[in-house]
């Protein structure tokens, strides 16, 4: 019986030491994930809007595991409306040394693209990249960009046709353009190709921001157009109740190039559903912080485009919706 003891105190002593020597290597290799910064840029402010946007693309992230305060940190960056300020918040993304840059309108992407070649770029909305310079085709981006596009700009043409559908009587159609700002002067070239079919002109009135919107809608009115093309640029959004109050107020029939347009007063709205596109920029992030190269990830364009109408404000305005039209709505707000 004692050897039996003193086999089993040999024993104990051994394995105690053999589990002391493991403690450390157990340790290490539990030690706790990288936290991944991860920087947004966006041209826009911060606004119920861009709040939508950005959060959709936080819950998706969630979703696949990235958790705020575990092992995930934001750094976002706004614009407010201002091109000439996004380069310097670029630059300060990279000081902060985000592991990937995430922008919302090709302005924010050219500012991350001049301030980095080397950090992974992701859009989560922007025009056609390859129009723009910011990619070498969609199939294969082939730098450090790549994400999704909305290609807002592509939508010009079919806007104007909605808008003449409803307005047959048009014949002027002012482009509310913000002259600094790629996106809406692409949206004022494809509106100009798109006239001729239509049997429209096409005429640009500029506004930089919405201490321009009065004078605008005045030279709209003293130009006898007969309704307005709303340029494609996200800052406009903050204040896309105004640009609806100033159309009904001087009658004048209005197509816009997002949801959010239409839901404050906008008579219409043709464009793709951007919190999804958000969402869908996540994915993105995913498979690039899991090691996939943006010069390897095709840009992934929209495949649904929402229709919506806001019957009150055609009723506002004295139209008469067709029948046909209604039916292919996405969304009718009553």
């Amino acid at each position: 019986m004692g050897r039996d003891l003193a086999r089993m105190d040999r024993r104990t002593f051994v394995g105690l030491v053999a589990g002391s020597l493991l403690v450390p290597r157990v340790a290490r290799a539990q030690h706790p994930a990288k936290v991944v910064r991860i920087g947004m840029l966006d041209y826009s402010g911060s606004n119920p809007s861009s709040g939508a946007r950005w959060g959709a693309f936080r819950d998706r992230l969630r979703e696949l595991g990235y958790v705020e305060g575990q092992n995930v940190v934001f750094e976002p960056r706004w614009g407010n409306g201002q091109a000439a300020r996004l380069p310097a918040l670029a630059a300060d993304l990279v000081d902060a040394k985000v592991d990937i840059l995430v922008t919302a309108t090709g302005e924010a992407a050219f500012a991350a693209r001049s301030a980095t070649s080397v950090i992974p770029i992701v859009t989560a909305t922007s025009a056609d990249p390859v129009d723009l310079g910011l990619v070498a085709s969609l199939a294969r981006p082939g730098g450090n960009i790549t994400g999704v596009i909305s290609l807002n700009n592509s939508l010009t043409g079919k806007r104007l046709e909605l808008l003449k559908q409803l307005v047959p009587r048009a014949v002027r159609i002012a482009v509310l353009n913000d002259p600094e700002n790629r996106s809406s002067a692409l949206t004022v070239r494809d509106a100009e190709g798109a006239s001729k079919a239509l049997g429209v002109s096409v005429q640009s009135v500029d506004a930089m921001g919405q201490k321009d919107f009065d004078a605008a809608f005045s030279s709209m009115k003293r130009a006898r157009v007969d309704a307005v093309l709303l340029g494609v640029n996200t800052p406009f959004i903050a204040h896309r109740r105004r640009l609806a109050d100033l159309a009904i107020s001087s009658r004048l029939p209005m197509m816009t190039p997002a949801k959010e347009y239409a839901e404050a007063g906008g008579l219409l709205s043709y464009g793709t559903d951007y919190p999804d596109q958000f969402r869908r920029a996540a994915v993105y992030v995913d498979k690039i912080l899991k090691g996939a190269k943006p010069a390897d990830l095709p840009v992934e364009q929209p495949t649904k485009f929402e229709l919506v109408i806001n019957m009150k404000t055609a009723k506002a305005l004295g139209l008469a919706v067709p029948a046909a039209m209604l039916g292919r709505a996405d969304l009718v707000i009553e």
